[in-house]
């Protein structure tokens, strides 16, 4: 959001606990490139039964990450 959500919605967000959502990134610079990349190598894999986790993360990241917790 660019600015404060408007007051006719800013009580039904803190009643259903999302006003934390709508407050996400204020007074952060957006980088675009960054946020390009991120979005080009963002792999959507579907639903995959693998014993091999790192090769499935390393075709579409170029890396396996330490950490891979299910799938």
């Amino acid at each position: 959001m660019h600015g404060p959500p408007s007051p006719l919605v800013e009580n039904n967000l803190q009643e259903a606990d999302f006003w934390h959502v709508a407050t996400v990134g204020r007074g952060c610079k957006l980088d675009s490139k960054l946020i390009n990349t991120l979005i080009e190598r963002y792999a959507i894999t579907g639903s995959i039964q693998s014993g091999d986790w790192g090769a499935v993360c390393y075709e579409p990241l170029g890396a396996i990450p330490e950490n891979i917790n299910g799938g």
